[in-house]
């Protein structure tokens, strides 16, 4: 799961989420089924927010807490058979960080050298829009407008810089080995602590060669190697990395190993909502996705799409088709707090309302709520009645519904880690098979607003089809050409293991 610290439980009264907060609610997590969090930027940063503009990459961000509160959440988790991931932002920093700010005020220190620079960067560049490189002696990180419409450097000024994310946040120069033994220390800081793992930030971005050879550069794809071989170092130890254009290169043994299914989320919600072009989109993506992709429905960044019950309009027929089209597939699932409840996002734009404190009453106010205090972000629209305590209430809520998938995926090596084969597609109707050793598991979902009939192929011949979702469906059994007919209701997802014996 991943987790917004700033957004999931306050403890001191300071409408701020914090560790402490977040260790209060582990019980919550385990109930649910979550086997490991991974956590948005817990180290100290400037941006009072998200945490990317990292100050100290050795220190926590003190709105978060103590190191010995870090040391006790890993402790507690650990002991719940939760696992902890943070996110490390290995690209850059915030103009504030103290390295930086010493290479503006002595050209000559050797921390010069950290950054990039460039007195006379050229015409070309456009990243997202905007141009990259700031004159540090303009304040370039006080602009408040659009960064497309912030003035460009004049010719041989002394203190341009590069930021790929913006003038508050410059690009370490990583082709500098200080720099890189810097990092590589930082990321043994924190697993000699009993951090699991990492999920490394912004990878594509850590090299650039020219105003057309910025991004994904051959020399980043290296770099996020050694990153990967230095963490998994550690016996046990996880990483998976954020690369939005080339996913499954970043994934592949040879560079992270791991990495994020971008572009996946958008055809699971287009499927979810019954495009029939999608549903074998998606089913043509698993069937060619390496097993260590992590899927998901979105996160905290709004170009990966709202929150699904804003995507969904409220639709918790639907809601639950678009998590079992991740939750019982290959990969390693990722959802997104408060996604287990259906909540959805708070009154704002841009990020803002995906980044709202998590719904755990009504009013989410108090002891039982996220905050005694007054929230730092208005909270979600619909926490009247998506919140966790009310959704544990009620037997059939999404929260139980999240519940059983993550119960049964956690219970079956096929679910967990077997092949996707026998997949069919027909028109709204989606099935597949589940395969690890002995173990088989039909998973067969309905897209469409009416009830669909769907023929079976490739079945184990004669095999009984016994429901794990839900249980109360009717078993059958195949014929001895492993063919079978299944009639499933509209809008409805269906769990089967096949048993040969």
């Amino acid at each position: 799961m991943e987790v917004f610290v700033r957004a999931y439980q306050d403890s001191d009264g300071d409408g701020i989420g914090d560790l402490r907060g977040l260790t209060r609610r582990l019980d919550y997590l385990k109930s649910l089924g979550v086997s490991a969090l991974w956590l948005m930027p817990v180290t100290a940063s400037a941006d009072h927010d998200h945490g990317y503009a990292t100050t100290d990459f050795r220190a926590i961000e003190p709105q978060y807490g103590t190191l010995d509160d870090f040391d006790t959440l890993i402790r507690e988790a650990h002991r719940r058979g939760i696992g902890i991931v943070m996110d490390y932002v290995v690209n850059h920093a915030s103009y504030q960080f103290p390295p930086f700010q010493q290479a503006l005020k002595d050209p000559s220190s050797p921390w010069r050298s950290w950054f990039v620079w460039n007195p006379d960067p050229g015409p070309g560049w456009d990243i997202w829009g905007k141009y990259p490189w700031y004159d540090a002696d303009t304040l370039p990180w006080t602009w408040t407008g659009e960064l497309k419409d912030l003035p460009r450097p004049k010719p041989g000024q002394p203190n341009v810089y590069f930021g790929t994310f913006g003038p508050h946040m410059p690009d370490f120069n990583l082709r500098n080995p200080v720099v890189w033994r810097y990092h590589e220390d930082s990321l043994r800081f924190w697993l000699n602590r009993g951090l699991d793992g990492f999920r490394l930030d912004a990878v594509p971005h850590m090299i650039e060669n020219s105003a057309k050879d910025w991004n994904d550069q051959p020399e980043s794809r290296v770099l996020t190697k050694q990153l990967q071989d230095l963490i998994k170092s550690y016996p046990g130890r996880y990483v998976v990395c954020e690369a939005t254009a080339e996913p499954a290169a970043y994934g592949a043994p040879e560079v992270c190993g791991a990495a994020f299914a971008f572009n996946l989320q958008y055809e699971i919600m287009k499927a979810a909502q019954g495009d029939a072009a999608a549903v074998a989109k998606v089913s043509a993506y698993y069937a060619q996705m390496a097993p260590t992709m992590a899927t998901f429905l979105h996160n905290h960044d709004s170009f990966a799409g709202q929150r699904v019950w804003d995507q969904l309009k409220g639709d918790e027929a639907r809601y639950r088709l678009a998590a079992a089209s991740y939750l019982l597939l290959p990969g390693t699932p990722f959802v997104y707090y408060g996604e287990e409840i259906g909540q959805a996002g708070s009154a704002g734009s841009g990020d803002d309302p995906l980044r709202s404190p998590m719904s755990w009453t009504a009013s989410n106010r108090g002891a039982e709520g996220f905050s005694s205090g007054t929230p730092f972000r208005p909270l979600a629209l619909n926490r009247s009645e998506h919140n966790a305590q009310s959704q544990q209430l009620q037997a059939d809520s999404l929260f139980h519904f999240y519940q059983r998938l993550i119960q049964l995926r956690r219970d079956s090596a096929a679910l967990t880690r077997g092949r996707y084969e026998a997949a069919q597609v027909q028109g709204q109707v989606w099935s597949f098979q589940r395969v690890q050793g002995d173990e088989r598991v039909l998973v067969a979902v309905n897209y469409g607003d009416e009830a669909a009939t769907v023929s079976l192929q490739q079945l184990p011949p004669r095999a009984r089809a016994v429901p794990s979702l839900p249980r109360q469906a009717s078993a059958w059994q195949a014929d001895t050409a492993g063919h079978a007919t299944l009639a499933l209701p509209p809008l409805s997802v269906r769990v089967y293991r096949l048993l040969t014996r």
